[in-house]
């Protein structure tokens, strides 16, 4: 497994997350890699935590699914945690 990949998992998904919500500087997210699996921790300010869920977690889904069609190409799992 590639830190260089995790670390790539990891930008787009801040970036996507900096898009979603409206204090951008506060959004971080931080690679936990494991044996088998790679946990993107994702921390947004307490205000912005609905807003990068979604309503009924259509943001947070979306974004796990880009993920996981990343993780097929370099054969690695992602797993997304949103950390309130």
């Amino acid at each position: 497994m590639s830190s260089d990949n995790h670390q790539r998992a990891a930008n787009f998904v801040r970036d996507a997350v900096r898009l979603l919500v409206d204090n951008e500087d506060a959004v971080s997210v931080t690679v936990v890699a494991g044996r088998q699996n790679v946990v993107l921790e994702v921390v947004a300010a307490a205000s912005d935590t609905g807003k990068v869920i979604g309503k009924k977690g259509i943001h947070a889904d979306a974004i796990r699914r880009i993920i996981h069609a990343y993780s097929g190409k370099v054969k690695t799992r992602y797993i997304i945690e949103i950390v309130e």
